[in-house]
């Protein structure tokens, strides 16, 4: 599996559906989209440059192909215990990209890809989310309990500006001055799993005064509240006056984002809602696979200004 290089991965868009690869740290198994992953390759103690004083988890950077990427000791960070028997194996690399970033994830081996439904991938627990955890759910795969490790996450506690400072981006774009109270009118729903991501987006959008906002934690969630409006709306009232555009994760438990934008835009009392895919995900692949379930628009974390510019666009706000 170590030569395992990235190849396109034949899913049918929107049919909630995803391809995980299930690695181990230590005796325990955990997996990542395959979405996320480049190549996998041995670990090779030689290309690595070690930086001094980069604390537990950060090895340094690797040199892959003439490029280096920094280089995280999934095991260390995540403060799995080495087990005797585990010794002798040969580590490999998860080279990973989102965000536009890539990065190189040190871990023990890996086993194979599975294609999983998110209608299989619980959620973590509300009471474990609130501690902002470095997973985003479970999955149990042929008896194993599989933990989604939240990559994004993880990489913003080692390097929280490049990645999620969404408080920064908005500073930086001077969109704080003269905000169109407009926004304040429009009725906006978001799906986002991981705390951390939401909690950040959440906190920009209202500063930025879209405050009529509701916070799902996965599009199952999501999809459920949607259908309760569109009850109203059967009933006779109309769809702009109650919910304008929709803010959505790809990879969530349950339902992914996909899926939910394909339902409400194959929906005729629902479509003409705006939806915005908002993913570490997006590269030239996803944003077609984001056109043919007819999202309306996407952009890429932690890209805040662009996405409040969008939905000014999408919402005919004059700035």
């Amino acid at each position: 599996m170590s030569g395992y290089r990235k190849q396109e991965i034949l899913l049918e868009t929107g049919t909630n559906e995803m391809e995980i690869i299930e690695f181990y740290l230590g005796g325990q198994p955990f997996g990542i989209n395959v979405h996320k992953l480049k190549e996998i390759i041995t670990f090779d103690q030689e290309a690595l440059t070690v930086i001094p004083g980069s604390g537990p988890g950060m090895l340094g950077t690797l040199l892959l192909r003439g490029a280096t990427i920094p280089l995280i000791d999934l095991k260390s960070h995540i403060g799995q215990q080495e087990e005797e028997s585990q010794g002798d194996i040969r580590k490999v690399v998860l080279v990973c990209e989102f965000n536009d970033r890539v990065n190189g994830f040190k871990v023990d081996g890996v086993n194979q890809i599975h294609r999983v439904s998110w209608e299989d991938v619980q959620p973590m627990a509300n009471f474990i989310d609130q501690y902002r955890p470095r997973f985003t759910g479970s999955v149990n795969i042929e008896g194993r309990e599989i933990l989604i490790v939240d990559l994004e996450h993880i990489v913003a506690e080692f390097d929280p500006e490049a990645n999620l400072d969404y408080e920064a981006n908005l500073h930086a774009d001077e969109m704080q001055e003269k905000l169109p109270h407009t926004r304040e009118l429009m009725k906006l729903v978001m799906a986002e799993d991981s705390a951390l991501i939401r909690n950040g987006i959440e906190k920009v959008l209202k500063s930025s005064h879209y405050t009529d906002l509701t916070v799902f934690v996965d599009g199952q969630q999501c999809y459920d509240h949607i259908l309760k409006i569109k009850q109203r709306v059967i009933d006779g009232e109309p769809l702009s006056g109650l919910l304008n555009l929709l803010i959505s994760d790809i990879e969530m438990p349950k339902m992914d984002g996909l899926t939910l934008c394909k339902k409400i835009k194959d929906d005729p009392l629902l479509r003409d809602m705006k939806v915005v895919m908002f993913s570490s995900l997006i590269n030239e692949q996803m944003a077609a696979k984001c056109e043919q379930v007819g999202a309306d628009g996407y952009a890429t974390k932690p890209q805040i200004p662009y996405l409040v510019e969008m939905m000014d666009k999408f919402l005919e706000i004059d700035s």
